[in-house]
């Protein structure tokens, strides 16, 4: 009874993580959309496990699904482990600023929610419940998201800003969500027997599924949505009408799928002319940007040249990006742009795991393919099982596009979970399960209820440790919607009492540097307090940029920062500085060799030195990394004049206008260089930032 009572807590522990990944949010809060799925995940996870565990101290069994695409996920969490122990900052590997997506708990989690899945869902009466729980909170996301571009302000829910703001994250992962909710509706409405009016209203919410694919307007979601609905309507024809001619049935053209995939043709070969009419309409621009495939794959091959087994750690996509970026990326606007990922999820894992973790995934999917094909072609024969063939092309949509695009934490939880709902009901169907009973052996049941005391104990720890982390995410949200300098230096405080990491400790620096200038900048006479008080934001400002360095050594923006803060104290007349920030920016420019602005931070260091000739040297260095820096013009310009060189200085000035002709103060410097009156300081141009 007992056993019975926390296998039904167990069930929906988890049954509530699967279906309201895709709603959850904590409205009226400073807390992103994706950090808090994370709560909902180690929460819902954690009470599962708990629940599940003391459940097996009263029935004495214990049964896993015997798959080998099980074994190898682990394989795959395995690979990560590995990579982050050997990780040059195992901290930022493991656990990142917020549970990370790609960091090594974040991956540990998805795969303990696939297992759990797997054991809980196995049966065909729970995946049936799990699925149309997966409808209900679709359909509830695709009205919400549907009122919210109409109406922003008022579905704001205090979080959500503009139009294109969601509960899934990203304006494209919305687009993804759409199609994934439009397939599912239809593979039910297909496949599944439902009475008429549910199939009506299924029908109804893939209409509106389409209609919010085509206000994202992303090519991909019609390219997987386009070929899924064809596979769909293929298999439909051929194989359910030669089986209802054989029984002497009345046939039925799968029309719902036939209008999918033309409605999805033809947003894909219209491109801009149909496919931007309702953008437009709505005034949607989507501009998320994400460096290219050849470009991702570019870092990979960087990373295995100089780490091949274990790479440079998970989570350090955005340090691998700044060492091996490719040269042409600063000719576009992005050149100082530290991404984050790749062009996609999973090539995003494999560009930080080395060759361990691309094999890990390689193994994965490729027993995922094929077990997949292999047990729904074996079971459609009689028409057996629908829900398998649900999940299993569900799952591998959301697999599908977690290659081609960073998805965030939904559609890769969900693609995993979908997973293991597919492994439980094929090791069910199949009866290969391994069954471990310890009860009536006083030696297996020693060993297993430890095992089974350390699971409960370990998921209660590693929930609070958690929870505590999670709680410092809302102070640094006011921290940086403060607008008093007194509040965000409280709220920041706060946050790094909770959890420290560079994020809140360059935060620190950089609101205490503010703090300090607006002292030092003060037309009133300091007061003694007023004198303590900016000694004290000066202490502050470069300890926690320090600590930033001493947290994550690799990380360019830690030592970028700390040269700033040098350099801020230098302007304000603070002895020594200058060499330390000169040593901050080299140290910077060796974690990013090709950024054109490190090097020009260095060639002003250099010049605030008096050393002409070095300042010279980096920033023509600068420039050749980037042929249209206007600063670094305006720097040779400047040290051209400084040099007596008239001409060179005025060529350099002419170079600048050349790529910004309208821009008044570009004009106003060159006139005060031909009629050799330079100015002292560098101008101020009013040019698009590049």
């Amino acid at each position: 009874m007992r056993s019975n009572i926390f296998d039904r807590l167990s069930f929906l522990s988890l049954f509530l993580v699967v279906v309201l990944l895709p709603v959850f949010c904590l409205p009226f809060t400073k807390i992103p959309v994706e950090t808090s799925k994370g709560l909902l995940l180690v929460v819902g996870l954690v009470a599962c496990v708990i629940f599940w565990a003391i459940a097996r101290f009263s029935d004495g069994e214990i049964i896993f699904p015997k798959s080998w695409l099980l074994v190898s996920g682990f394989g795959v969490v395995l690979s990560f482990l590995l990579s982050s122990v050997f990780s040059a900052n195992s901290q930022v590997s493991l656990f990142g600023t917020m549970f990370d997506v790609g960091s090594f708990w974040f991956i540990f989690s998805g795969f303990i929610l696939m297992l759990m899945s797997s054991i809980i869902f196995k049966t065909k009466e729970r995946a049936k419940v799990v699925l149309l729980g997966v409808i209900l909170s679709s359909a509830i996301v695709l009205v919400f998201q549907t009122a919210h571009l109409f109406m922003p302000q008022i579905f704001s829910l205090g979080i959500l800003a503009g139009k294109m703001d969601n509960v899934l994250g990203s304006w494209n992962a919305l687009g993804l969500f759409a199609g994934f909710s439009c397939l599912m509706f239809l593979l039910v409405v297909e496949f599944f027997p439902i009475s008429r009016m549910r199939k009506i209203l299924l029908q109804i919410f893939i209409l509106l599924s389409i209609l919010l694919v085509a206000s994202v307007n992303f090519p991909l979601v019609w390219i997987l949505l386009g070929i899924s609905s064809l596979i769909i309507f293929v298999y439909k024809t051929s194989i359910a009408f030669q089986g209802n001619k054989e029984e002497g049935e009345k046939k039925h053209f799968p029309i719902t799928s036939f209008i999918v995939v033309m409605l999805s043709l033809l947003f894909f070969m219209s491109g801009q002319f149909i496919g931007n009419i309702i953008p437009n309409r709505l005034q949607l621009s989507n501009t998320e940007i994400s460096p290219s495939f050849v470009a991702t794959m570019s870092v990979t091959k960087g990373v295995l040249s100089k780490d091949p087994i274990f790479g440079l750690g998970p989570n350090r996509f955005n340090t691998a990006w700044s060492m091996y970026k490719p040269q042409s990326i600063n000719d576009t606007q992005f050149w100082d742009v530290a991404f984050g990922s790749g062009s996609g999820l999973i090539p995003t894992f494999l560009a930080t795991t080395g060759i361990l973790g691309i094999l890990a995934w390689l193994v994965f999917l490729v027993l995922f393919l094929v077990g997949g094909a292999k047990s729904v072609f074996s079971n459609i024969k009689d028409k057996a099982n629908w829900e398998m063939l649900a999940f299993f092309v569900l799952s591998l949509y959301l697999f599908i596009a977690s290659f081609f695009y960073f998805t965030g934490p939904v559609i890769f939880l969900l693609a995993l979970a979908f997973t293991g709902i597919f492994i439980g009901l094929v090791s069910s169907a199949t009866g290969k399960e391994v069954l471990v009973s310890f009860l009536n052996d006083h030696r297996k049941s020693f060993v297993s209820i430890l095992v089974l005391i350390v699971v409960v104990i370990f998921s209660a720890a590693i929930s609070f440790r958690y929870i505590e982390r999670f709680a410092s995410v809302s102070y640094f949200g006011r921290a940086i919607s403060s607008s008093t300098i007194p509040a965000a230096e409280e709220s920041i405080g706060k946050a790094l009492g909770l959890y420290s990491n560079d994020l809140y400790l360059r935060t620190y620096s950089q609101i205490h540097v503010t703090k300090l200038n607006s002292l030092a900048n003060s037309e009133t006479e300091l007061s003694d307090a007023d004198k303590a008080n900016l000694q004290t934001s000066l202490d502050q400002a470069l300890s926690s940029a320090q600590l930033a360095t001493t947290y994550d050594s690799q990380n360019h923006l830690n030592f970028q920062l700390l040269g700033s803060v040098y350099q801020n104290l230098g302007l304000l007349g603070v002895k020594d500085t200058y060499s330390k920030a000169l040593s901050a920016y080299q140290s910077a420019a060796v974690l990013n060799p090709l950024n054109p602005g490190i090097k020009l931070a260095i060639a002003n260091v250099s010049l605030a030195l008096g050393n002409t000739k070095d300042a010279k040297e980096y920033a023509k260095a600068s420039l050749a990394l980037k042929q249209d820096y206007i600063d670094a013009l305006i720097v040779l310009s400047q040290i051209a004049k400084k040099e007596g060189n008239n001409s060179e200085a005025i060529s350099y000035a002419k170079t600048a206008l050349s790529f910004y002709p309208n821009d008044k103060n570009l004009i106003d410097y060159l006139n005060s260089l031909n009629n050799s009156s330079v100015p002292s300081a560098t101008p101020v141009t009013d040019k698009p930032k590049q």
